[in-house]
C-alpha cells in the first residue's frame, strides 16, 4: 500500500519554514480589486481567480463544536466574492465521520470538511471526490510536504489542507504549579508523575472514546513510542501482523497503563474529559491540542510530548494530523467550489479561522503566526521537531479496517485479560479486509 502522508522530511521542510516569530509573512496571494489572483490560470470551470462564480455553494461541515464552527463561518465571511451564496450544512462531528462514504456518494454538497493522507486518497481511487490540480496551480503558501498528502495515485491533488495540529499529553498547568509537578520526559518519570496524582486523589490520565475514535491516539503513541515509526507505517499499511510480539507488546504496556486512567471511556465524550482536566478532576490528557477549544478558559492548558518509553527508539515520532476541504466528484456548483478551495488556502482565510479557533496551526506559510498563543506556538514547534509524523490511526489506513480496530480498542480498555484473542480476532479482520482492497484497487 502506498501511504499519500507526507514523508518525515518533507512534513519537517514545511513546518520548519513557518518561524512563530518572525509574524505575517510574504508570499500570500495577491488581492486585488476584490478578487485572489494567481500567476498561472486553471482549465475547465476554474478561471485561476476568485469573482467569475455565482449561485449556491454548499459545505459540509463536521465543525459542530462551538470554536471551529465559528471559525469555518469567519472564513465564509472572508470569502471575497458576494455573488456565491454559501450555505453551510454541519453534522455532528462523529456522524459526520462515520458516515463520510454515504456523504460522499450522495453528493449533496459541493466541498466537504476532510482529512489529509490515505483516507483522502482512497476516496479519490474511488472516484468520490474530485480532481482540483488547478486550484493547486493557483495556491501559493503551501510547500511539497502538505501537496504530497493531498496527492492520490494518479499523482493529481484532491484536498486543500487549512491546518494541522499535533497529539499531545496536554494539562492543566495551574494543577501542576499547585502540587510542584513537572513534565515527564521518560517512562520512569511518567511512571513516578502517576503515582503522585494517584496520591493527591487525582486521576493521572483523562480517557474518552464516545465514537471510538479517541483512543486511536494513545495506540498510535504507544506503537510509536515502543516499536518506532517505520514499524507504525508498516502495522497500518497491512504489511506487519497484530498478533506480532512487537504488537502484543504495545497492548501489554497499554493494560498496564490503564489502572491510570478514567473508567468508562466509552461512554464519555472529549469534551466531557477535556472539562475533566480543566477543573482538575484528571491530571493529564492524551489527545489532539485542540483540546483547548473544549475548555472555558482555553490559557490554562499547556502539554508536553508523549514520554520516551524506549531509550532506542526515543520521542521523537507523533500524529499531527491535517485538516482541511476536498471537492465531491460532481459538485452541483464546480466553479463555485474550486474559488472557495483556492480561498481557503489563502492566509486571509486561514487567519480568519484563527481568530475564532487558535487551537491549531496554519497550513499557509504566510499566515500570521505574530497573534499565536503557547499552544500553537508550542505546537508548531513540536511537529518541526520531529523525525516521523503520522496521520492519525483512522487517517492511516483502510476506513474498513481502521472501523475495526477502533472496535477492538474499545472492547479492549474494558476487557484487557482477552488481548490474545481480540488481536487474533483483527489480525483475522485484517487480512480479509486488505485482500479484498489489494483485489478490487
Amino acid at each position: 500500500m502506498t501511504h499519500s502522508y507526507p514523508t518525515p522530511s518533507a512534513w519537517n521542510d514545511d513546518v520548519q519554514r513557518r518561524s512563530v516569530l518572525k509574524g505575517a509573512a510574504a508570499g500570500g496571494l495577491v488581492v486585488a480589486g476584490g478578487g485572489i489572483l494567481s500567476a498561472c490560470g486553471g482549465g475547465g470551470d476554474f478561471s485561476g481567480e476568485i469573482g467569475n462564480a455565482s449561485g449556491t455553494l454548499n459545505i459540509g461541515s463536521n465543525a459542530s463544536d462551538d470554536a471551529p464552527k465559528a471559525g469555518l463561518k469567519a472564513v465564509v465571511d472572508a470569502f471575497p466574492n458576494s455573488d456565491v451564496d454559501v450555505v453551510i450544512n454541519t453534522l455532528d462531528h462523529n456522524t459526520y465521520q462515520e458516515n463520510i462514504t454515504t456523504i460522499l456518494q450522495a453528493q449533496d454538497d459541493d466541498v466537504l470538511a476532510w482529512f489529509a493522507g490515505f483516507r483522502n486518497k482512497f476516496f479519490a481511487d474511488q472516484g468520490l471526490v474530485g480532481d482540483i490540480s488547478d486550484v493547486w496551480d493557483n495556491i501559493d503558501g503551501l510547500g511539497e510536504g502538505f501537496k504530497a498528502a493531498s496527492t492520490a495515485s494518479d499523482g493529481n491533488q484532491y484536498f486543500v489542507p487549512t491546518s494541522f495540529y499535533t497529539w499531545a499529553v496536554n494539562y492543566n498547568k495551574n494543577v501542576f504549579s499547585e502540587n510542584g509537578w513537572s513534565e515527564p520526559t521518560n517512562k520512569d518519570e511518567l511512571l513516578s508523575l502517576a503515582e503522585d496524582m494517584m496520591s493527591a486523589g487525582i486521576t493521572p490520565f483523562a480517557f474518552a472514546n464516545d465514537g471510538k475514535w479517541p483512543i486511536m491516539g494513545t495506540f498510535d503513541a504507544l506503537n510509536l513510542r515502543i516499536n518506532g515509526y517505520d514499524y507504525h507505517v508498516d502495522l497500518m499499511g497491512g504489511n506487519e501482523s497484530w498478533t506480532d510480539d512487537r504488537t502484543r507488546a504495545v497492548f501489554s504496556t497499554w493494560a498496564d497503563l490503564l489502572p491510570f486512567h478514567q473508567e468508562g471511556a466509552n461512554g464519555r465524550t472529549w469534551q466531557e474529559a477535556a472539562i475533566d482536566m480543566e477543573e482538575g478532576r484528571v491530571g493529564m490528557y492524551l489527545l489532539g491540542t485542540f483540546a483547548a477549544s473544549a475548555l472555558t478558559d482555553a490559557s490554562v492548558m499547556d502539554f508536553f510530548n508523549f514520554p520516551e518509553l524506549d531509550s532506542s527508539i526515543g520521542a521523537a515520532a507523533l500524529d499531527a494530523p491535517i485538516d482541511g476541504f476536498q471537492m465531491v466528484a460532481s459538485p452541483t456548483n464546480e466553479g463555485a467550489a474550486k474559488e472557495m478551495l483556492l480561498h481557503m488556502s489563502t492566509p486571509a482565510a486561514q487567519d480568519a479561522y484563527l481568530g475564532a479557533d487558535p487551537s491549531v496551526v496554519a497550513s499557509n506559510s504566510g499566515a500570521n503566526t505574530s497573534v499565536y498563543n503557547d499552544l500553537q506556538k508550542k505546537s508548531s514547534e513540536l511537529a518541526s521537531a520531529a523525525t516521523g509524523i503520522s496521520q492519525f490511526l483512522d487517517r492511516d489506513t483502510i476506513p474498513d479496517f481502521a472501523s475495526a480496530a477502533g472496535d477492538m480498542f474499545a472492547e479492549f480498555i474494558e476487557n484487557p485479560g482477552d488481548v490474545d484473542t481480540l488481536l487474533s480476532d483483527l489480525e483475522e479482520k485484517k487480512v480479509a479486509i486488505f485482500a479484498d482492497f489489494n483485489e478490487t484497487n
